[in-house]
């Protein structure tokens, strides 16, 4: 039987402090005071002082207050009954169905042992040429979305959930504003989706604790549906917005400050979330894409920085578009080689001329002459950003590479493309087909 404390020593905004004996780190409690129960999470221990988040906040909590530690972790439930449904980041239902309370699974397990996972080797497709052609996503992955605020990065974390193939979708939202929660929830239910995913929400107004169990929430579900042969595809939106969750109960918690403020096991945290990403021999797997939004445009930013050094490359989202430089899947080499044969040559080629286009469009704006190669440079450039970058491009890789030689013939002859004989031989368009 658990104890129940009556006295709390220390109130500091949504911390409190007791004196309790037999009680571990991230534990829960329950809080009961004037207005109501609310739970708490073990966030520090210094002897017997325990000192607790409390979820709902620390207004109306005064220090004769009960509290009662449950004896474990946060838990969510786990079955097919959460594919389709909207949860808090605490795991309690936002979208008015009944509460599941079967099957409960800690959340904030340990990764994966690095000699159970195999080397990653399947594309996931997902429809969108800058991914699906130049920087393709392999499965176990693990590769977040660098941005700025204003960006369309939730409108294209929604078009991957609804095209990306794999068996099922895992959507965490942190700091969420409430229209981006809604367009989330009604681009999947009109775009057919929704019955294959799981949405974890945590929105500006939700207590800033639930912030920080979303993605511990999401990769526990993950994971156990992996090991059950599930392809899961794990989005996670924004990681700064974790990060930030982190630094604000840091301060409460008079910790030390690192850089800009951050707590100083800022990669750590972020390590432990990102390195769930697994492919579990004779199981399913676990991929993970996630926003990461620099503020100021700084790359150097803690997160960001950070951030890069654990993941396995990055995909740059700006003007609406994912920038062809700057953007890499480090992964890409171990799949793009079994699609088809022109793939690695006309990424490679297509690239190679639009940084020529860059050139030309810089030429051009600083009053030099144009040659006949720089006009060809131009058109091709108009017609890779329209049909290949755009984001409202949707196709399937195949036809995205017929495309892309279509492009190159509607701008060059075959000889000025530097492809190979062989593959201009095979899928180099005829004049009417490139018109």
């Amino acid at each position: 039987m658990r104890k129940v404390y009556s006295k709390i020593e220390s109130i500091s905004g949504n911390v409190i402090s007791v004196s309790a004996e037999g009680v571990n780190y991230n534990d829960l409690a329950v809080v009961t005071s004037s207005h109501g129960e609310s739970l708490a999470n073990v966030i520090r221990m210094n002897g017997n002082s325990v000192s607790l988040q409390v979820f709902s906040g620390g207004r109306g909590v005064s220090t004769g207050d009960e509290v009662r530690f449950l004896g474990h972790p946060m838990q969510v439930s786990f079955s097919e009954n959460l594919l389709g449904r909207i949860f808090t980041g605490s795991g309690k239902p936002r979208d008015n169905g009944p509460e599941l309370t079967e099957n409960m699974i800690d959340i904030g397990g340990p990764s994966v042992n690095p000699a159970k996972r195999i080397i990653p080797r399947n594309m996931i497709r997902t429809g969108i040429p800058m991914i699906d052609i130049f920087n393709s996503l392999v499965e176990s992955q693990k590769l977040p979305i660098f941005s700025v605020s204003g960006e369309p990065y939730n409108e294209l974390l929604s078009r991957i959930a609804m095209q990306a193939e794999v068996d099922m979708i895992i959507l965490g939202g942190m700091g969420l504003k409430y229209d981006d929660y809604l367009s989330f929830k009604e681009t999947l239910e009109e775009g057919g989706a929704m019955s294959r995913t799981i949405f974890f929400v945590h929105t500006a107004a939700d207590p800033i604790v639930e912030c920080l169990l979303v993605p511990d929430m999401s990769l526990a579900v993950a994971e156990k549906f992996a090991l059950g042969g599930k392809k899961v595809l794990v989005l996670l939106t924004d990681m700064t917005n974790f990060a930030d969750a982190m630094k604000e109960i840091a301060i409460t918690m008079e910790q030390v400050p690192s850089n800009r403020g951050y707590p100083g096991d800022l990669y750590s945290q972020l390590a432990s979330r990102y390195e769930k990403a697994v492919d579990f021999e004779g199981a399913g797997s676990i991929t993970i894409l996630a926003v990461t939004t620099m503020p100021g445009d700084d790359v150097t930013h803690p997160v960001p920085d950070n951030t890069g050094y654990i993941t396995e490359g990055q995909y740059y989202l700006r003007n609406g578009r994912i920038e062809p430089f700057g953007s890499l899947s480090r992964l890409k080499q171990m799949v793009n080689g079994d699609t088809r044969e022109d793939h690695r040559p006309v990424m490679d080629g297509m690239i190679k001329l639009y940084a020529a286009y860059k050139e030309s469009q810089e030429k051009k704006s600083m009053g030099f002459r144009m040659s006949d190669w720089d006009e060809k440079l131009l058109k091709y450039g108009a017609l890779f950003e329209s049909e290949m970058m755009d984001l409202s491009v949707n196709i399937p890789l195949e036809k995205a590479l017929d495309n892309g030689w279509r492009i190159l013939a509607e701008s060059f002859t075959s000889d000025e493309t530097g492809l190979r004989t062989d593959l201009l031989n095979k899928f180099w368009p005829s004049e009417k087909e490139s018109r």
